[in-house]
């Protein structure tokens, strides 16, 4: 898999997921509606930690800043 998320992308997923645990946790969010967000968080999570998103890789967008193009082509 080849890294396809940037810094900024990570940090607001990252907020979002805290976020929706935290509204859940706290009983603010509660029924079948809670639990479909605490998935969306999960995935927001997930996809943050491994720099991969697979809906931008369908879709060929990459949020990923590479510094030259040698470095891009390693990847």
């Amino acid at each position: 898999m080849k890294k396809n998320m940037g810094t900024s992308d990570k940090l607001i997923r990252t907020a979002i997921a805290v976020l929706i645990f935290v509204l859940y946790m706290t009983n603010v969010i509660v029924g079948d509606f809670a639990v479909l967000l605490v998935a969306i968080a999960f995935i927001f999570a997930l996809t943050s930690y491994i720099e991969f998103c697979p809906i931008y890789w369908i879709f060929g967008i990459s949020t990923c800043k590479h510094k030259n193009k040698e470095e891009a082509a390693a990847e």
